[in-house]
């Protein structure tokens, strides 16, 4: 890809990313990792790569003002306007909206071509690990969801079949599943490293929890008559 196409497609992004969670250090994070799985992968078109990769999120505002919509779909759209109306061949514009549309892990439309597979990969990486922790209870906390909820004993719930939103509650759906979710070698190679410590914090946090709350509510009841 030349430098100037680089260039104005990184700018678009830059104007376009609103969202701490899904900042620009997250699109550049998922661009040097997916350069780093294309490294193992034979026919992959890394313009469409990159493009595809820096523009994977410009959808996110959308998305936040009006939950209904899809980020990867909305996104998908504006990239391939965008390409064309900045004199980008059609076949060019159409591939990198495909990546964009089948880059979300919870869609119907799983990713098929190389370039889609290594989007997706490289972007669930950057859920993995304690940096998918953070990013999580980070955007938890922007939208205004607990870091957990209690069950009808009045205990932690750890977040396993959870209806109300909270970390634990994502950290069980998603989190947690995400390392058989990878199409390659590389990506899953990449995920699996990360593994263990999300587990050990997710672990260290719903025990440190429910010990909080386990001797408290004892040493509550016996302070009131």
């Amino acid at each position: 890809m030349k430098e100037t196409e680089y260039k104005l497609i990184e700018n678009y992004m830059l104007k376009c990313m609103q969202d701490s969670a899904h900042d620009k250090e997250h699109i550049y994070r998922v661009l040097y990792t997916a350069l780093n799985i294309a490294d193992s992968e034979e026919k992959v078109d890394t313009d469409v790569l990159i493009a595809a990769c820096l523009l994977h999120d410009i959808g996110r505002k959308e998305q936040y003002e009006n939950p209904t919509l899809c980020h990867a779909q909305v996104g998908a759209e504006k990239a391939y306007n965008f390409l064309i109306e900045n004199g980008f061949e059609k076949e060019f514009a159409e591939k990198v909206s495909c990546c964009i549309k089948a880059h979300r892990f919870r869609a119907n439309n799983p990713p098929v071509s190389i370039e889609e597979k290594i989007l997706f990969d490289a972007d669930k990486i950057d859920a993995t690990g304690t940096v998918g922790i953070a990013r999580t209870i980070f955007y938890k906390g922007k939208i205004d969801e607990p870091l957990y909820t209690l069950n009808e004993q009045g205990e932690v719930s750890d977040g396993e079949n959870d209806i109300l939103p909270s970390f634990f509650q994502e950290y069980k759906y998603k989190l947690e599943k995400l390392y058989s979710k990878f199409y390659t070698n590389r990506g899953k190679e990449i995920a699996l490293k990360r593994q263990h410590s999300a587990v050990a914090f997710y672990e260290s946090m719903l025990k440190e929890t429910k010990d909080s709350y386990k001797k408290g509510i004892e040493l509550l009841k016996s302070q009131i008559n």
